[in-house]
């Protein structure tokens, strides 16, 4: 895995820190821009200790709450289908450039956080 410095928008400021751009298999929960619960298959693009990015059609606002449950790649898991599971809060949300794309999405997490096995 290659370290990446990589500027994060967090709000109106920016901070450096360092992550990883991983495709991870991900699947986002919690409730749209109307108050509907859902869930949505994603891909991370940007994953950090503070937070992640990604892009997804569901519309939310920024403050939502969400949970990601992420695949973890089976070289970090000693070939164990693991998941992390993780709660955040969107801090920026970057519209779609047309009809043809996602929206990107920003979360910063919670502390806490729980790796599972998929068999649980």
């Amino acid at each position: 895995m290659h370290r990446k410095i990589r500027k994060e928008t967090c709000g109106d400021r920016g901070v450096n820190e360092q992550g990883f751009k991983l495709p991870l298999k991900t699947i986002v929960q919690g409730m749209d821009g109307s108050g509907r619960p859902f869930s949505e298959e994603t891909v991370l693009s940007y994953i950090s200790h503070n937070g992640s990015s990604f892009r997804m059609s569901t519309p939310v606002l920024i403050g939502t709450d969400l949970r990601l449950t992420v695949d973890l790649p089976p070289q970090l898991s000693d070939n164990e289908d693991l998941k992390l599971i993780i709660k955040g809060k969107v801090v920026f949300v970057e519209a779609a450039k047309d009809d043809h794309s996602l929206q990107r999405v920003s979360l910063k997490f919670e502390n806490r956080y729980i790796i599972q096995s998929d068999k649980d």
